[in-house]
């Protein structure tokens, strides 16, 4: 009886596959989604003001939907899925494998967080830091503008958009380290180029971007 009651609570609270429906191994993400993830070219994906922005994938298909269901539908479990997706990607380029950074997550204003509960990338971080031992900061720099979503604008709106929204906290600043900011999809660059003229701005000049996606 007691066997047939533990089997039954497995079933019913198994979980299932986001992408495939699969409760087979009680994942949000089975592996075969997962290698269906198609990395890009392991190379820059342009470089804004000497800073090398990098994009580990094309934003379609299994990618979208996870980045969609982490940063709109409260599928925080996918943090780790894209996280472990990132840091593959990042395992295969020695330039960022041989170097040990602090990694800074794309703020979302406070407005922003109250109606969503949560910044995703944030969890992305913790789940990356883990992955490779790094150490976060969300308190560096903060989005003290309540911009407009960007998916509508083109890239002079865009730009107006993000003019001055970000701010840097001079004391979290630690001279000599080196910054990875994450951010779940690069289109223009935009968010990336304000940040980093923020941040350099403020004296901090050892910095790479990294988005999960692009969708060029």
């Amino acid at each position: 009886m007691l066997k047939f009651l533990e089997s039954l609570l497995d079933l019913i609270y198994r979980k299932k596959c986001y992408f495939c429906g699969s409760s087979k191994h009680s994942v949000k993400m089975c592996q075969n989604c997962f290698d269906k993830l198609e990395y890009s070219s392991f190379v820059p994906n342009r470089i804004i003001d000497g800073v090398n922005i990098y994009c580990a994938g094309t934003y379609t298909k299994e990618l979208q939907k996870m980045i969609r269901g982490l940063k709109y539908h409260r599928q925080k479990e996918l943090a780790y899925y894209q996280a472990k997706f990132m840091y593959d990607y990042f395992c295969n380029i020695s330039f960022l494998k041989n170097k040990k950074f602090v990694l800074i997550p794309v703020p979302l204003h406070l407005n922003r967080i109250k109606k969503r509960k949560y910044n995703h990338m944030e969890l992305v971080c913790e789940e990356f830091g883990k992955l490779g031992d790094f150490e976060s900061n969300f308190n560096l720099i903060k989005r003290v503008k309540d911009t407009k979503p960007q998916y509508n604008l083109n890239r002079k709106e865009r730009m107006c958009n993000l003019y001055q929204a970000f701010e840097v906290d001079e004391t979290q600043i630690c001279p000599d380290t080196a910054l990875l900011i994450m951010d779940d999809i690069c289109t223009t660059g935009s968010t990336f180029e304000e940040m980093i003229t923020t941040l350099k701005n403020a004296g901090i000049n050892d910095i790479t971007c990294f988005a999960t996606a692009t969708p060029l």
